[in-house]
């Protein structure tokens, strides 16, 4: 993979080349044939799907669902009707909290681990006021690790749901799904899976996983911003009430009452984001063309030097792992002496863009006795020089500040 040609294919780095943008985990920059097909489908396609009957509407309807069929071929869901279009990784969790959460109970458990976004903390807190349920936390080790032990110990018969990320945006660690999905299912329990962080950038397989839920975000994965995804199990979607009411979500109704449509159009309430769904679909056609062996290769190499470099760097202390392959490009640090927000404002004036504060996930930040911190996060459109400079304006930061070294 030829990173002259990668950068060119984004935009904002041609008419930005001095951008060094290292905030990818909150959203990536967007391709030329995201863009353009976006464009598209406005200048060309554009009705509202799934509604009229003349020729430009069964089109538009066309290119949408054909959007979905590419997401569950990406994820591997047995079927584009298990493929539920949401406006991002926090509607989709919203929904499973709401929906599935209807059939929990007083006394039933919800099992989220320490490390979670709000995204995936604050929907289960809700329903466990809602329900009478119990919220119960997984704790992780200083390195971010849960084990199969700690795992274990925390489920129990009146476990219902476990919801964890695949990997963490504030320390990179990357958690066993497939065998906590294993044991969650041998306990009685659905899995909810939050892939924010981990379906851009790493091979997901829904039914290799066994997850009976997955959650995640167009906008980290090249895609415009205002779509997301929700996989579920068909035989779970298709027994939970709708979460969203109105047009387009009903087979029929009377003053009396309605019956829904089927699957997936019973979660889908309103006019769809057709739009978003054909950027998404050519977001995963973009995916495909460069190759994940070549992404996960880059981002690889681009971790070890951020690694590596921010480790030579005195009074900093990089949070989570010791080794750069437990971050997953998601590198959370702090500096002795500056806060974070200083530190970014600092970066950018430097032209280096990063992420300052609690980063969503206040539990883990109180978990780790830290306040906040500062995050670079990769992606393989990333350069070299983008991590040296992050690097040589790092250094510079305490002596800016006045301190004297």
């Amino acid at each position: 993979m030829a990173e002259t040609i990668i950068r060119e294919d984004f935009p904002i780095f041609r008419d930005n080349p001095s951008l060094v943008y290292l905030d990818n985990a909150a959203t990536t920059q967007k391709p030329s044939c995201v863009i353009e097909a976006v464009r598209h489908f406005y200048e060309r396609d554009n009705a509202n799907p799934l509604r009229g009957l003349y020729d430009l509407a069964q089109r538009a309807t066309a290119v949408y669902e054909e959007s979905r069929e590419a997401v569950a071929g990406f994820i591997g869901a047995a079927s584009p009707e298990e493929i539920v279009f949401t406006r991002n990784a926090s509607e989709s969790l919203n929904l499973v909290a709401y929906s599935y959460g209807t059939f929990l109970k007083e006394g039933d458990e919800i099992l989220i681990s320490v490390m979670e976004h709000h995204s995936n903390l604050i929907p289960w807190q809700q329903l466990a006021v809602r329900s009478g349920a119990v919220l119960k936390f997984i704790e992780c080790g200083a390195d971010g690790r849960i084990t199969e032990e700690t795992f274990r110990s925390a489920l129990s018969s009146r476990t219902k749901i476990v919801s964890m990320t695949q990997i963490s945006n504030v320390l990179g660690v990357r958690n066993d799904i497939r065998t906590f999905a294993r044991l969650a299912h041998e306990a009685g329990a659905v899995f909810v899976c939050d892939g924010a962080q981990s379906v851009p950038h790493i091979p997901v397989d829904v039914q290799d996983l066994d997850v009976d839920f997955l959650a995640f975000s167009g906008h980290k994965m090249l895609a415009p911003m205002g779509i997301g995804v929700l996989y579920g199990k068909k035989a779970l979607l298709e027994k939970m009430p709708p979460f969203l009411t109105g047009g387009e979500m009903i087979e029929y109704v009377t003053r009396e009452g309605a019956t829904w449509a089927e699957l997936p159009h019973k979660f889908e309430a309103g006019t769809v984001n057709a739009a978003g769904a054909v950027g998404l679909k050519t977001a995963i056609e973009y995916y495909r063309k460069v190759g994940f062996d070549a992404i996960q290769k880059r981002e690889e190499e681009l971790s070890e030097l951020a690694f590596d470099v921010l480790s030579t760097i005195p009074h900093l202390h990089i949070m989570g792992g010791n080794t750069a392959k437990e971050h997953n490009g998601i590198f959370s640090f702090s500096l002795d002496g500056v806060h974070p927000h200083d530190i970014a404002e600092i970066l950018n004036a430097d032209g280096v863009c990063i992420r300052a504060g609690h980063h969503c996930a206040q539990v883990l930040m109180q978990h780790m006795n830290v306040p906040s911190t500062v995050r670079a996060s990769l992606a393989f459109y990333n350069r070299e020089e983008d991590i040296l400079r992050l690097a040589q304006s790092l250094s510079t930061v305490r002596r800016r500040m006045g301190y004297v070294e």
